[in-house]
């Protein structure tokens, strides 16, 4: 028997992106209904401004698990990286260097791991899990000596990072311009289309002579890159920098906000579109939890198990094949 067209447009609508973004909106509906205080300006504002540094951090762990990798090193990249920046313009170096060199040691990072996993061949989970560590460890003993930096008074320019742009918290104008400049990067350029064919099939990538090794080295530097643009927009935000973020489970965040949104962690599918579902989902769960006053062990535990189901569905979705496993890639 035939399927009526009603039907099938029914089935391809259903999909992961559009089941989550069905969830966020009955969590948004049901939370300004029930609690009190979420639907209160105030709290949205510091809703939207804060899932736009979940947002910004997404976008990154999503172009590297296209490409089929992961990044458990970027937390730990942005907040050293941003933590530096700012004690050197506390310490009077001017702006424009402190910036320079902020950045480049963000890159560094980037460069190293691309290395690690590309050349080296160290699976991508291991050689970044490690990594954040050394980057923490490094960056603790070297570079600052404080958990929590304050941005001078002068740096006037890094404050009104976190301004508003008629009535929208320029955090948020920063992650939809990032969010379109990822989507003409994914969809328009033949970097892009590499990522994702190489996060589709690696050994078939190589094959058409797609240069796989420095495209992986590229989405480490890309992600190291936008951590630290993470960094400069929450340190605007807060007018400080806490490195105790590095040692936090704010990665696992920006990985449940990648893979609820429906990027298979076995590479190759998903865009920004999906990141930004996801974003608003886990920022309207965070929120919900805060309001309710929920302890950080349970909202660990929520969080948990909601990465736990949704790894699981996207195993189901998207099973890793044998070259997958041989890759070495979670």
């Amino acid at each position: 028997m035939g399927t009526s067209p009603s039907h099938e447009k029914f089935k391809l609508q259903l999909t992961q992106e559009n089941i989550v973004f069905a969830i966020a909106a009955v969590l948004f509906i049901g939370f300004s209904l029930l609690l009190p205080g979420f639907f209160n300006t105030d709290n949205l504002l510091s809703l939207v401004q804060n899932v736009s540094i979940l947002g910004i951090l997404g976008i990154g762990m999503g172009i590297v698990v296209i490409g089929r990798g992961i990044d458990l090193t970027m937390v730990a990249t942005m907040a050293m990286s941003t933590a530096w920046t700012v004690g050197l313009m506390n310490k009077g170096v001017d702006s424009l260097t402190a910036v320079a060199l902020g950045l480049a040691f963000a890159a560094v990072v980037g460069i190293i791991l691309g290395i690690l996993v590309a050349y080296v061949e160290i699976p991508a989970i291991f050689a970044t899990l490690a990594m954040a560590i050394v980057v923490y460890g490094f960056g603790r003993m070297a570079l600052v000596d404080l958990d929590v930096i304050y941005v001078p008074e002068s740096e006037t320019w890094m404050r009104a990072l976190s301004n508003s742009f008629f009535g929208i918290p320029l955090p948020v104008v920063w992650f939809a311009l990032l969010s379109v400049v990822a989507w003409l990067f994914l969809q328009f350029t033949r970097w892009g289309r590499y990522l994702f064919a190489m996060g589709d099939n690696r050994a078939g990538a190589r094959i058409t002579g797609i240069p796989v090794r420095p495209m992986t080295v590229l989405q480490y530097l890309i992600s190291s890159i936008i951590a630290y643009g993470a960094g400069i927009v929450t340190a605007s935000l807060l007018a400080s920098v806490n490195i105790r973020v590095a040692q936090s489970t704010m990665v696992y965040d920006v990985i449940l906000v990648v893979v609820l949104g429906g990027i298979g962690l076995s590479g190759g599918k998903g865009g920004v579109r999906n990141i930004i579902v996801g974003t608003l989902l886990i920022g309207i769960l965070l929120n919900g939890m805060t309001i309710l006053n929920m302890s950080f062990t349970v909202q660990n535990l929520v969080k948990g198990s909601v990465l736990l189901i949704a790894i699981i569905f996207d195993s189901i979705a998207n099973p890793r094949d044998e070259q997958t496993a041989q890759q070495g890639d979670i």
